[in-house]
């Protein structure tokens, strides 16, 4: 949740200097993409900010950032509701990528925020005050692509007391950063008499405020303190001589000066109030117990002491930071026990009051653990939903005593690690609870303990999983089965509405060892099919049908797809669906049934109702644009280059593998060859750090096509022998298939390259299995290798119409060179070179009536 104050434009005071040449700075952001407004603490780096934004007349997003922003997902929504706050209904897709957790967030959050920004049609500044406070290296990297792809329209203003952690010199290079620095921050001379001529009515001499200034450095904070305390001087010469010394001696000097003119009863108010980040009177009292802090409040304003109004109602409040700091150094110091006892206080009042974020800070940091424990199970649905890097903190700084003996918070502690990709924590978290749950045997109820242990049972599968060992994992699927059969929530939680790379969403991606996967699916797809309500079935349906059609045996895929799509328990969960229905559409493009395959790709799209449904479209329409392309289509494919949004240069991902994959391979149909190798070299080189055998095959095979194409025929059976070797004991067979006539050519080569005298073959061997291949794709059924599209059976009957390729291009709104790439795409599967014999071949098939 996101607290409103945050999202304010901080109030500006009338009597406030005006600085035409910082506000001429300022406005030269309006110019670039990115201004850094750097210097420490009390030099006027929101106030500037404040004043310029409440003047100028460009949309000004405001964020005032804390701690508990160094938080990627509480980061990125604090910035899109900071922009809904000047462009209502913003971001509403950003959102939901936020809502639904880290795993979507980091991958396509800012994307999304990017396509949002660049369809506004006004100047818009987002400024992010008090940056110095985000120390995560995921936040630094996803504002530093940001910047790279911010539309010309859009300005970034950042306020920090420190060197921005991302990088610059390429903005600077392009002219696209402005820096503001404590030097241009300071007051000068002028700008020191409007100051104490405007605050004071010490009436100074001219030579007195050029000490002052001297004294300070123009550093705007002193100049305040120094106004306060001189009004309380008897000798305002002697005063002034003793400000000298650096700033933080200055700063120390003068706030003790303050402090200790304020009465007993205003020094107690600003102890205690001291802990809360910002602050209103009804939580001050709560804080407190003064039923007057409404009043104290306003005579905090009133003596300009460091407090700074959030709305312009009044209602709002926070302290200088710098004036902040010194409070809670001086309360460490002489009030502990009264302070433990403030966080509780306000912890109370803010929960009560819907800040429960808020709220969890300030149970933790009075050391109130079990009130945080029980915050913690009342919201635990949505905090593990959420997988908020802030509910690890939290978990983190709790004493394992108090959850001890409470399994739900531990297990949801282990789903937020696993979600966040933190598996070596998980992973430890998993072997410990395993033992503290069989302890807590006497403790619990029969039925609860049974579930708390059918759950750890269920993570340690994962766990084992995630490890590749299919026999652990198999165990421990037998010892859930025994404890809880029915299945629990966290079954499904890795299948929310979201995309992001899972190991679980394609085993095949995951596991090298196909055989053992044989094993593992072939007994948990009978035991799990039997069941009714169990949505974890769908993805070992969807990985068996896979791995049955890898392995050619289509009809036995078939049947298993089938299976699959019929569950009514699979449909809700679209990342499960999504995959069944793809790897339905494969089968069905196998099996010489182009039509259906395509309908179900299209019917995949139509049923899609999620709050991400571009991500899944993405995912959905890259299928289409293969299929397109062995059905002949070629400009149904490229026109699905243009508009996909993805690009060669892109940073490559393991939940983008398959659509960077399809989109290399559009690439090179297009005329692009070397971008395709370019982008295929990246993805083999991801792959192959992370061992993911399946796909890296994969590219290797597409990698050698384009390369045969480009007539590169040396380094084309390089890399067909690089994936043969892993394949063949695995027994990958339609990876090499699905790829046409092009396969069958360049497997013909590889073989040619091995001397005809006869040879012993050894297991495991390249060529043999390249033979093997190619004698199964020259046996295969007639209809699989010569079947024509719909688009190319249209272009064979206008031939036999008499049409030149001219009016054939025109009668189907397509280009004259994607007419001759469809004609080549007949002569080939109807082995034919012209025409004349390409019709007569036809009406052989009855293609042609």
């Amino acid at each position: 949740m996101i607290v409103r104050t945050k999202l304010y434009i901080p109030h500006v005071r009338h009597e406030v200097v005006a600085r035409p040449r910082l506000t001429h700075r300022l406005n030269e952001g309006m110019q670039v993409k990115l201004t850094h407004i750097s210097a420490q603490a009390g030099y006027g780096k929101t106030t500037a900010l404040g004043q310029w934004a409440k003047q100028g007349d460009a949309l000004v997003a405001w964020m005032s950032l804390d701690a508990r922003d160094n938080d990627y997902i509480q980061f990125w929504s604090g910035v899109t509701a900071a922009i809904r706050e000047v462009v209502p209904g913003f971001g509403e897709e950003i959102c939901a990528f936020l809502e639904k957790g880290l795993g979507a967030s980091r991958a396509y959050a800012v994307p999304s925020l990017l396509n949002d920004l660049d369809r506004l049609t006004n100047e818009l500044a987002i400024v992010l005050d008090d940056y110095h406070f985000i120390e995560s290296a995921m936040i630094h990297e996803s504002l530093a692509y940001l910047l790279e792809h911010l539309p010309a329209h859009v300005h970034l203003y950042i306020a920090s007391r420190n060197e921005l952690a991302i990088p610059t010199a390429r903005l600077m290079a392009k002219g696209e950063f402005n820096l503001i620095t404590m030097q241009d921050m300071r007051f000068l001379l002028d700008e020191g008499h409007v100051f104490f001529r405007n605050m004071t009515d010490l009436g100074l001499t001219a030579a007195q405020v050029a000490e002052l200034l001297h004294q300070t450095e123009g550093w705007i904070s002193g100049l305040e303190l120094a106004a306060i305390s001189l009004r309380n001087s008897d000798n305002i010469v002697e005063s002034i001589r003793q400000f000298n010394g650096r700033q933080h001696h200055i700063s120390d000097y003068l706030l003790e000066e303050v402090f200790r003119h304020l009465t007993e009863d205003m020094r107690s108010f600003l102890l205690a109030t001291s802990i809360l980040s910002r602050m209103n009177a009804s939580l001050c009292q709560a804080v407190t117990g003064r039923q007057d802090s409404e009043r104290y409040l306003e005579r905090l304003e009133r003596l300009n002491l460091f407090i700074i109004p959030l709305d312009d109602q009044r209602s709002w409040y926070r302290y200088h930071h710098l004036f902040s700091d010194f409070l809670q150094r001086m309360g460490a110091r002489t009030v502990t026990n009264d302070w433990v006892q403030a966080h509780g206080n306000a912890a109370c009042w803010l929960e009560r009051n819907g800040l429960d974020e808020d709220a969890m800070e300030h149970y933790l940091a009075g050391h109130h653990y079990g009130d945080a424990v029980r915050f913690i199970e009342k919201n635990l649905d949505a905090l593990v939903q959420s997988e908020s890097i802030a509910f690890i903190r939290w978990m983190t700084a709790i004493p394992e005593s108090y959850f001890a003996e409470k399994p739900l918070v531990e297990l949801f502690y282990i789903t937020v690690l696993s979600g966040i990709g933190d598996h070596e924590a998980a992973s430890r978290r998993i072997e410990q609870a395993r033992a503290q749950f069989q302890a807590l045997k006497d403790k619990l109820n029969e039925p609860e303990w049974k579930q708390a242990m059918g759950n750890i049972y269920f993570f340690s599968a994962v766990d084992a999983f995630l490890k590749k060992d299919l026999v652990k994992t198999s165990e421990y699927y037998e010892r859930c089965e025994r404890y809880m059969p029915e299945g629990s929530v966290f079954q499904t939680m890795w299948r929310y509405q979201y995309v992001g790379y899972n190991p679980f969403t394609d085993y095949l991606a995951h596991i090298n060892d196909l055989h053992a996967l044989d094993v593992f699916l072939s007994r948990w797809t009978d035991v799990l099919g039997k069941k009714t309500e169990y949505p974890l079935a769908g993805t070992f349906l969807a990985a068996y049908s896979k791995l049955l059609y890898e392995w050619d045996r289509l009809e036995e895929a078939e049947r298993y797809a089938n299976l699959a799509l019929g569950r009514r328990d699979v449909r809700p969960y679209v990342r499960i669906f999504t995959q069944v229905a793809i790897g339905a559409s494969w089968i069905q493009q196998a099996l010489a049934r182009p039509d259906r395959a395509s309908e179900l790709l299209a019917d995949l799209k139509s049923q899609l109702d999620t709050p991400v449904y571009r991500l899944f479209m993405l995912k959905i329409e890259a299928e289409q644009a293969c299929l397109a392309l062995r059905q002949g289509a070629v400009e149904e494919a490229l026109a699905w280059l243009q508009d996909c949004g993805l690009s060669h240069t892109d940073e490559v991902a393991l939940d983008q593998v398959q659509e960077h994959m399809a989109y290399a391979r559009v690439l090179a149909a297009g005329g692009r060859p070397e971008e395709a190798l370019g982008l295929l070299d990246r993805l083999n080189a991801l792959l192959r750090r992370e061992d993911h055998l399946r796909d890296r095959i994969k590219v290797l095979i597409l990698q050698g096509v384009i390369l045969q194409r480009m007539s590169r025929t040396a380094e084309a059976l390089a890399k067909l022998e690089t994936a043969l070797r892993p394949a063949e004991p695995e027994g990958y067979i339609r990876s090499f298939v699905d790829e046409g006539e092009e396969m069958e050519l360049l497997l013909s080569a590889y073989v040619k390259t091995r001397p005809k005298a006869p040879v012993r073959v050894a297991p495991g061997d390249a060529w043999a299995y390249a033979k093997r291949l190619l004698q199964a794709m020259q046996s295969a059924p007639e209809p699989m290798r010569s079947v024509l599209t719909e688009q190319e059976t249209k272009i064979l009957q206008l031939i036999a119409d008499g049409l030149p390729n001219k009016e054939i291009a025109l009668r189907l709104n397509i280009t004259g060179e994607t007419v001759k790439t469809h004609i080549k795409s007949v002569y080939r599967k109807l082995e034919v070179n012209n025409r004349v014999r390409a019709l007569q071949r036809a009406r052989e098939l009855s293609i042609l009536g």
